[in-house]
């Protein structure tokens, strides 16, 4: 298939500063690129060449198989562009301003001096109004009175009003809050599955990996990596922003039993600030560029220490789910099984031999304390090892578990399942039951929970949110994990630990009306949801 957009050796200079240097990649059509790099890396002078804004000083860029030349304007190459600060009419209404440029008139030969046709584009406005969410009092407003959330996601409305092949996105997700965020994630998915491109840029790498294809990554305004999506982790695309990626060694991860996100995102902070202390001291005496390469060294050592501890505790997770996986089948195939012929044997005997009444009463209790005994050991075996999830997945196991427990406790469990669930790796698979396992368990024993919801629902193709909501009693003081291993409570310390392994995240608050509520966002290989298409 031919790339819709060929960019090839970009170069831009303001000055004697090279901005951007021999950039070059393709996007194809419906594909969605992720573009991200540091600060001064060039990604928004990117954006601006790309949105014929700035003429390139070297390079070419091809889209749909024809050379554009400068000046040229995106809109008439079927090109929409999103920039991150939304430049608008002030003084102009919220209608004028989504069809600014692109108004509906009769007759178009005519151009801007055409007859407006203003119903009309009153009745789009308000449509796309409504499908973006977007909360304004009036399609009259002038856009001035407006906040600069209501600003952007005008701007964003204003792509739906000529026909695009491609949209560039220039991280409008700085200025709005998570629910538009993740709306407009979900305008990035529609327009793949309508086949048109998208360059996505943003230093957000949960978005980047939750709707991209391939991230495409500057460094000092070179690319320096274009990685499949599917094929990467977030830890190696910090690696080649921060200029320390080694292609034949992983990329070091930080690991932390308390908070693997908190001391994530400062060791990420704190490398980013290395790299603008090397940029800084470039021009600076031998013993500062010393310094400074001593403490590179000390750096990658400690990544290098937490990688080996974070790839140990998956060893020992791993271990440990094969050993209940072995035990779950001796005690099945073996303790069981002998168990219950014993059951028979009994049971021959009370009918081929003639007994008291008060034997055959001893021998009915016998039989009746191993037949609970069997059934005790099966929900060992289901606890070790869930036996459906092998055969069936994680939803199957899941109904299982929760409906076997609801009867065994008394409390009342509502599971609802994301519709498009499908099949995942199996160490996610096994993980997120664990984390519901357990968080049934706290919701039971410390929580003394009557009602307890779970659901687990994609939030995007590459993300999976379980959350557990119980009536129980609460809490009212921050979760110290430490603390809680310390005092020998581990249910949360060990949900922490796969949700951590699994490069997830994990958030636990008090729900207003008492109880508790645990949201866990679990990343995994894309799923292709049902009704989607290319």
């Amino acid at each position: 298939m031919e790339p819709l957009l060929r960019v090839h050796n970009l170069s831009k200079s303001f000055g004697t500063l090279p901005v951007i240097q021999q950039v070059s990649f393709e996007i194809q059509p419906g594909e969605v690129v992720g573009l991200t790099g540091n600060i001064g890396s060039g990604k928004s002078v990117l954006v601006m060449l790309l949105s014929g804004l700035y003429e390139p000083d070297e390079g070419d860029i091809f889209f749909g198989q024809k050379r554009l030349l400068w000046p040229f304007t995106a809109r008439a190459q079927g090109i929409g562009v999103i920039h991150q600060s939304p430049t608008l009419a002030e003084h102009y209404d919220v209608v004028s301003n989504i069809f600014l440029g692109n108004e509906i008139g009769w007759p178009r030969a005519l151009g801007w001096v055409r007859i407006l046709n203003h119903r009309k584009m009153a009745e789009i406005a308000t449509h796309l109004v409504a499908q973006l969410g977007i909360q304004v009092s009036s399609l009259h407003e002038k856009v001035y009175n407006l906040s600069g959330e209501q600003r952007q996601m005008i701007a964003i409305a204003r792509v739906f009003t000529y026909p695009v092949r491609m949209v560039i996105v220039d991280e409008p997700t700085v200025s709005l809050s998570y629910p538009y965020q993740q709306r407009l994630l979900g305008l990035i998915q529609n327009w793949r599955d309508q086949g048109i491109a998208v360059l996505f840029s943003s230093n957000n790498l949960d978005h980047l990996f939750a709707v991209t294809d391939r991230i495409v990554i500057l460094n000092q305004g070179r690319n320096v990596a274009d990685l499949r999506t599917d094929e990467t982790t977030s830890a190696r695309v910090v690696s080649y922003l921060l200029g320390t990626a080694n292609p034949t060694k992983p990329a070091p991860t930080l690991w932390d039993f308390d908070s693997f996100d908190r001391i994530r995102a400062h060791a990420e902070k704190q490398s980013y600030h290395q790299m603008l202390l090397e940029k800084d001291l470039a021009a600076e005496d031998m013993l500062n560029r010393q310094l400074t390469k001593q403490l590179a060294e000390q750096v990658q050592i400690l990544d290098q220490a937490n990688q080996a501890l974070l790839d140990a505790q998956r060893r020992l997770l791993s271990e440990r789910e094969e050993e209940r996986k072995r035990l779950a089948r001796e005690l099945h195939d073996q303790l069981i099984q002998d168990m219950l012929s014993i059951n028979y044997e009994l049971e021959g005997v009370e009918t081929e031999h003639p007994t008291s009444p008060a034997l055959a009463n001893e021998l009915a209790e016998v039989r009746q304390s191993i037949r609970e005994l069997v059934d005790s050991l099966r929900r060992i075996c289901s606890d070790l090892r869930p036996p459906t999830i092998d055969s069936l997945g994680l939803g199957a196991a899941l109904q299982s578990y929760t409906r076997e427990w609801s009867l065994r406790t008394g409390s009342k469990v509502l599971l609802h399942l994301d519709p498009n669930l499908g099949r995942l790796p199996e160490t996610t698979e096994l993980s997120i039951f664990r984390i519901v396992q357990e968080g049934l368990n706290n919701a039971r024993r410390h929580a003394h929970a009557t009602s307890v919801q779970i659901n687990l629902q994609h939030t995007t193709p590459r993300n999976l949110l379980v959350s557990i909501e119980d009536n129980g009693s609460g809490f009212s003081d921050e979760i110290d994990l430490a603390t809680l291993s310390k005092n020998g409570h581990y249910g949360l310390l060990g949900i922490s630990e796969r949700v951590a392994l699994l490069g997830g995240k994990m958030l636990l608050k008090p729900r207003p009306g008492g109880g508790s509520l645990m949201q866990v966002e679990i990343p995994h290989p894309k799923v292709e949801l049902e009704g989607s298409s290319r």
